[in-house]
């Protein structure tokens, strides 16, 4: 039995949304703590930090299972996040130069690590969906929308979308999304 979307339409939806969001946060938390620390020279305390981040997630990931937060056929999601990967490249490679331009060079070196990650992920993506589900990644003759803030491609007609329709990425409304050339 899939536990995806049990709490829907539930007096446990609302709960379940504020557990995702609040676990969200907490791995947000948990990981700047284990950063902090490391600067301290508290590897140890880092290390607790981390794992307490990993498990954060975990539960964050869960309640957003419980909760249907994300659709349960994944892969057009999946199609979209590759491209916004593929695209987080080069925009946080222009954060870090804008960084180093205001003399954070240590900031922005890491950064630059982050970059190559997130083309990366994007790499690694494009293999999952030529494997699993070579067909969404041919986009001939598809009306394709691009959200303009994170470069999540949304392949389909998105006016046939709810009016409250969000990136499923960084959570804009569909009026940010952009018809791709």
């Amino acid at each position: 039995m899939s536990l995806h979307g049990i709490t829907k339409g539930t007096p446990l939806e609302k709960m379940a949304e504020m557990m995702a969001l609040g676990e969200a946060k907490g791995t947000m938390m948990y990981y700047t703590l284990a950063r902090l620390a490391k600067e301290q020279g508290l590897d140890d305390v880092a290390e607790q930090f981390i794992e307490a981040a990993n498990q954060e997630a975990v539960h964050a990931g869960f309640y957003a299972t419980v909760n249907g937060m994300l659709p349960k056929d994944f892969w057009q999601l999946v199609r979209g996040l590759m491209s916004a990967e593929t695209s987080g490249e080069k925009k946080v490679k222009a954060m870090a130069d804008k960084f180093r331009e205001a003399g954070f060079a240590e900031a922005a070196d890491e950064m630059e690590i982050f970059a190559k990650q997130e083309g990366h992920h994007g790499v690694v993506l494009a293999k999952i969906l030529e494997k699993h589900c070579p067909g969404l990644l041919e986009a001939a003759g598809k009306k394709i929308y691009v959200c303009s803030v994170c470069g999540y491609e949304h392949v389909g007609d998105l006016n046939a979308e709810p009016d409250d329709f969000a990136c499923p990425l960084c959570g804009q409304p569909k009026k940010v999304f952009k018809l791709k050339d």
